[in-house]
């Protein structure tokens, strides 16, 4: 009978059977999240209204034109995203998510780096936002590329005093391999990558992670017609050099890459189209004493660009 009136005892205090729960009360929480991301609170709001004006504003397009918007969902995926320094325009986290350390830290690199809005969604939108994908609460907006024109690789080389050294690629659909081409085009100099509209990689969340940054400062131009995109540079007194496994010159002996030139890669598996192939100056091969059948897109690209900043005063 003692038992059961201490049970019913309006004193407050620990209770009979409250399996730890006063316990678990007193433990942390954790740091206190962003204004961004305390509900009601006023920087909240901002922030909201902030978005929907952006996404109610059509952004002007440029010579190149823009790429869609992209979505980077999963908690690993956007915190290698943000430690990679991809453009990211909003930071989307569910409401009520459990707060690990991947929580944790990528709101600390969206707060860091500074321009990227952080808003708290509702599982239902997040699920609408990426098609149903698994995004553990956490969902990155890529903002859209701005593409440059071809031209403009060619005025850019001319403005620095430079013979074009520039890349089209041919298609190469991985973003990976983009991404890796155009690392290897800032290391070597070169002022630029052509892609065609259709059919082939784009300025991706893979592909500027792969860029290791670099994509922040060499161009990208989208071609709508690539073969008279490379017609058009050869009417302006640019060699064009296509890659091919049967190509007539050898790179060691090829001359051209001393001057203004594009090199033209094709896919690792069908090489260069035909009427590309038809459109080039001079097809030239690697040697490859190993007796490799082909080269991946990204590795080939290294080596004739390595070639041609030996070569190059």
């Amino acid at each position: 009978m003692a038992a059961n009136n201490r049970r019913m005892s309006g004193k407050k205090g620990a209770q009979v059977g409250s399996g730890g729960q006063r316990r678990r009360g007193l433990e942390g929480k954790g740091p206190t999240p962003p204004a961004e991301m305390r509900k009601g609170h006023a920087k909240q709001r901002a922030a909201q209204a902030k978005v929907k004006r952006a996404t109610a504003r059509q952004a002007p397009r440029g010579r190149g034109g823009r790429s869609a918007s992209e979505y980077v969902v999963g908690r690993n995926p956007v915190v290698e995203a943000l430690r990679e320094g991809v453009p990211a325009s909003t930071l989307y986290v569910q409401q009520f998510i459990d707060n690990d350390e991947r929580v944790r830290e990528a709101l600390q690199l969206a707060a860091d780096r500074g321009g990227i809005n952080l808003m708290e969604a509702p599982r239902p939108e997040l699920d609408r936002m990426t098609n149903g994908l698994n995004h553990q609460g956490l969902v990155l907006q890529v903002p859209p590329y701005e593409y440059a024109h071809p031209e403009d690789l060619a005025e850019a080389a001319a403005d620095k005093g430079e013979d074009p050294l520039i890349v089209a690629l041919d298609g190469v659909t991985d973003p990976r391999n983009l991404g890796a081409i155009v690392r290897s085009v800032s290391a070597f100099g070169g002022h630029g990558v052509v892609v065609p509209e259709r059919r082939a990689a784009g300025m991706t969340a893979g592909a500027w992670k792969t860029s290791a940054g670099t994509a922040a400062r060499t161009p990208v131009a989208r071609a709508t017609n690539l073969t008279r995109t490379l017609e058009s540079y050869k009417k302006a007194g640019i060699v064009v050099v296509g890659l091919a496994a049967d190509g007539e010159a050898e790179l060691g002996e090829l001359e051209a890459l001393q001057g203004p030139v594009v090199i033209v890669i094709g896919s690792e598996g069908k090489g260069l189209s035909r009427l590309v192939g038809e459109t080039c100056d001079v097809r030239v091969r690697i040697p490859m004493p190993g007796g490799a059948e082909s080269l991946n897109a990204g590795v080939a690209a290294g080596i004739v660009l390595y070639e041609a900043a030996r070569r190059r005063p």
